[in-house]
């Protein structure tokens, strides 16, 4: 599974956002609410992928996009899953951090519409599951077994694909200084919480292609790290979002 298969109009790419929009969201990251950094990442993967989209004057749908935030409860953002060109039209809304923070609900959700869609992805990129939290569910149980259950669905292309972005400065025992020359966190990384464990055991290995693509925006992420961003500054927060766009969009040539 080389996860190889390009984002076009015919095989578009779905990406589902799972994000955390708990009270503690408000509280400040490099002197900014987490909140607010949050919102801006999304708004620049948005339009990376409607610039990695563009042919002329038309906006070809090579990514189909579902958003949730969670707190207590989910709700869905855009009203179902939107090409890219609609949520151009649409903008990416912006997020209020609100209570309390159940985690394994917003996977059941995305279970759920994975488990809907699964059978028209056939001839499609890997679908990606990005996930953003700033800390522990507090409500609601363990997100971990149901991670698993995504992460053993399959397309042809490979499995689901899950990502984690963890808000804090208490991910890494030592925290990232310089987010272009990182190599990414692998599994024998020195982690500061069981919580970090947890989220690492729930995110996948970034496939070759995705490091490729990620090579071309500046980084250095090894093909071998996993899609775990402790997102202890706002450059790192960025990345994570950058990678949840990274699908090849032009056919991979056999090496």
């Amino acid at each position: 599974m080389a996860y190889t298969v390009p984002a076009t109009s015919k095989t578009p790419a779905l990406i589902v956002y799972l994000l955390d929009v708990s009270g503690s969201m408000g509280e400040e990251i490099s002197g900014k609410p987490k909140i607010e950094i949050i919102s801006d990442a999304l708004h620049q993967v948005a339009v990376r992928m409607v610039q990695r989209s563009t042919k002329g004057t038309t906006v070809a749908p090579r990514y189909r996009i579902a958003m949730y935030a969670y707190s207590s409860q989910v709700t869905d953002l855009l009203g179902g899953i939107k090409t890219v060109a609609e949520l151009a039209q649409m903008g990416v809304p912006r997020l209020q951090p609100m209570d309390a923070t159940d985690t394994a609900a917003a996977f059941r959700e995305a279970e759920r519409l994975l488990n809907a869609e699964l059978g028209n992805l056939q001839d499609c990129p890997a679908p990606l599951i990005c996930h953003m939290t700033d800390g522990e569910y507090n409500t609601g149980g363990d997100p971990e077994p149901i991670a698993r259950r995504i992460m053993n669905l399959a397309v042809p292309d490979g499995n689901v694909l899950i990502e984690n972005i963890f808000v804090t400065d208490k991910a890494l025992t030592q925290a990232v200084s310089d987010p272009k020359n990182w190599q990414g966190v692998t599994d024998e990384t020195p982690l500061a919480s069981p919580y970090a464990e947890t989220l690492l055991r729930m995110s996948s290995q970034i496939p070759t292609t995705y490091a490729s693509v990620m090579a071309e925006m500046g980084y250095r992420l090894s093909p071998g790290a996993r899609m775990f961003f402790p997102g202890n500054a706002p450059e790192i927060v960025e990345l994570g979002f950058a990678m949840s766009g990274a699908t090849p969009v032009t056919p991979v040539m056999a090496p």
